[in-house]
């Protein structure tokens, strides 16, 4: 048996697939990046992929819709060409910011983790971070969490595979909050794929 081949899609900085890299070339993962994918092409998570060897590709939503394509056939498209080519045996979101339709996950069923920086049913959808924020500030939470979740077409609603909660310190900024935030996320989905590699 080979190690287990990971996609992993991103659209910003890349810090959790940093996070992945690192722990795949030192053994903590037994599993190796297959490809790194970006709707992005100034995404800084590619550049991270090249030095570390790692192929990488990207495939932009606007160019393809301005081309005729369809939102559904983004996502098979996309689908299509990361199965084909590099034939993950578990696909990752880490930062990927658009939402996937079955035409992509049908392709991949039960095999696409998402990394969501909240707690199961708080904080769906973006600005996660800044809308815990706020509600801490409102009285109406303790903290926050990241979770690590099986994705479903229902945006950050998939079966848990990994939660941590973060503390909101009382008078903290919201970019102090969004960094310990950052530090767990790195650490969970590192948990998440090694929890989830053996029933590949």
């Amino acid at each position: 048996m080979g190690k287990k081949k990971l996609a992993v899609l991103v659209s910003g900085s890349g810090t959790n697939l940093q996070a992945i890299l690192d722990a795949c070339a030192s053994g903590a993962l037994d599993a190796e990046v297959a490809v790194v994918v970006s709707n992005k092409r100034k995404a800084y998570g590619l550049t991270r992929a090249r030095e570390a060897g790692v192929p990488t590709f990207v495939m932009g939503l606007k160019k393809f819709l301005r081309g005729g394509g369809t939102r559904d056939g983004y996502d098979a498209a996309l689908a299509a060409r990361i199965s084909e080519e590099y034939a993950p045996d578990l696909v990752v979101l880490a930062g990927w910011m658009l939402i996937l339709s079955p035409a992509f996950l049908d392709r991949f069923p039960q095999r696409v983790l998402n990394l969501h920086p909240a707690l199961p049913g708080q904080f769906a959808g973006t600005h996660a971070i800044e809308r815990a924020h706020a509600a801490h500030q409102r009285g109406e939470i303790p903290h926050t969490g990241v979770m690590v979740h099986w994705v479903v077409p229902e945006v950050d609603a998939g079966p848990t595979v990994a939660v941590a909660e973060v503390e909101i310190k009382d008078g903290e900024s919201v970019d102090d909050l969004e960094q310990r935030v950052h530090r767990t996320e790195h650490e969970l989905l590192v948990q998440a794929i090694h929890k989830v590699l053996p029933t590949l």
